[in-house]
Parts: C-alpha cells; sequence; structure tokens
C-alpha cells in the first residue's frame, strides 16, 4: 500500500500537458507580436496568406523566416536560401542536445516529435524550470511546444492577412518584443543560479563578444555573430558536463 501511495504521489506530480500550456502563457506576447511582424513581412515580400502559413508551419523558426523573406526579395538561388537557413537554425541542435538528458526514457520518435518543435523560447521556459531543480518531461514539452507552435503559426496568418493596414511594424514596437521577451527569461533563470554558474556564464557571453569581434575581420558580420555563438554555446555545454 505504501509503495503504491508513493507511485500516485509521484505521478500526481509530474507536470502535466496543462501546465506546459499554463508555462508557455508568458512568452506568447513575444510569440505573437514577432508572428504579426513576420506576416506583414512576408506579405510585403509578395508570398501569399497560404505561403506565410506554409513557411510558419515547415521552417518554424522567426529569424530563419525573416532572412528567408530577404533572400526570396533580393532574387537569391533556392541553395543560398536553404544553407542559410540550416545554419541558422543549426543551434537547435545545441538546445535538444542540452535538454536530451531529461527525456531519455522516451521513444526515438517522441524525442523526434519535442526536438522538432523546440525554439530559443520553449528551450528558455524548460532551462528556467530545471534551474529551479523541477522536473521536466514529455507531457509538459508537448503543451508547452504545442501551444506556442499554434499561437506562431495563427500570429504568423493574421499578419498575412492585415500586413496591408500595418505597413511597419516598427511603429508599434513589435520589433524590440523578442528583445524583450528574452531579457526577461535571462532574468527569471539569473535568479535561480549560484554565484559559480553566474562567473561561467558571464565568462562565455565575453567569449562570444571576443570571438564575434575577431570573426568580423574574416567574414561578414552576421555570419561572425552565427560561428561565434555556436562556438561558444559548443564550448559552454562541454565544459558545463
Amino acid at each position: 500500500m505504501v509503495e503504491l501511495a508513493n507511485k500516485l504521489y509521484k505521478e500526481e506530480s509530474l507536470p502535466t500537458f496543462s501546465q506546459g500550456v499554463k508555462d508557455c502563457v508568458p512568452t506568447l506576447i513575444g510569440y505573437i507580436s514577432i508572428g504579426i511582424a513576420m506576416g506583414i513581412v512576408g506579405a510585403s515580400s509578395n508570398l501569399s496568406i497560404v505561403e506565410v502559413a506554409l513557411l510558419s508551419i515547415l521552417v518554424y523558426a522567426g529569424a530563419a523566416q525573416f532572412i528567408i523573406c530577404a533572400l526570396l526579395v533580393s532574387g537569391s538561388p533556392i541553395s543560398v536560401i536553404v544553407f542559410t537557413a540550416f545554419i541558422v537554425n543549426l543551434r537547435h541542435l545545441l538546445l535538444c542536445t542540452t535538454l536530451a538528458p531529461h527525456f531519455t526514457t522516451y521513444s526515438l520518435m517522441k524525442n523526434v516529435g519535442i526536438g522538432a518543435l523546440v525554439t530559443d523560447e520553449s528551450f528558455g521556459v524548460a532551462a528556467n524550470k530545471i534551474a529551479r531543480k523541477e522536473t521536466i518531461n514529455a507531457s509538459w514539452m508537448n503543451g508547452l511546444n504545442i501551444t506556442a507552435y499554434f499561437f506562431w503559426i495563427l500570429s504568423c496568418v493574421l499578419g498575412a492577412i492585415f500586413g496591408k493596414w500595418i505597413s511597419n511594424p516598427e511603429v508599434l514596437g513589435l520589433d524590440f518584443s523578442l528583445t524583450a521577451m528574452f531579457l526577461a527569461l535571462l532574468v527569471l533563470q539569473l535568479q535561480n543560479i549560484d554565484h559559480r554558474k553566474l562567473k561561467f556564464y558571464l565568462s562565455l557571453i565575453l567569449y562570444v563578444v571576443i570571438l564575434m569581434l575577431v570573426l568580423c575581420m574574416f567574414v561578414p558580420s552576421y555570419i561572425a555573430i552565427l560561428l561565434s555563438t555556436v562556438i561558444v554555446a559548443t564550448i559552454g555545454v562541454v565544459k558545463d558536463k
């Protein structure tokens, strides 16, 4: 009876799908505002509403989608667009690698499903939960990811529909919303780490800045930012192990 009671208590204490949905709510302002801006940019790039929706469903990455629109307008070859989107989204491999140890008990397909919908924001929410020594599982992560996915697609489509009335999203401050959301996630995470970890994270930020400045001497700035971020993030994951 005691073992049964402990088992039931453990199951009840595990985070649920609905809790994942609830934990996603604070990030939705960022998803919605950036999604609307993305839809506006897509419409101004001569993409139809259906094409904007498909881009959001299949690519599901804000930075990559903005870049794809810019490359389409400039008439870049498909190979260049695909390669650029791949490089920009390469950071998701590091994000998923960091979360992977918490999902080792699940099947490969379930892990693929979770990893396919991980974003910078959902990773930030999960990392914040991990930093507080709280448990995450597939149900909770699916609630978080699917909620974000749905609102991103909806926001992009709405932006494409109403884009002709909002020609300049920067006037409404939509361009800063993503930055504001990341800053909020950073503050929440910093509140739950010790001084040793904080020193470690600050050193990584310094490494990124130095490496980015060095790389800017040899490659375009946007490539330097991507390479420095991926390199230092990899170093951080290895050292944190």
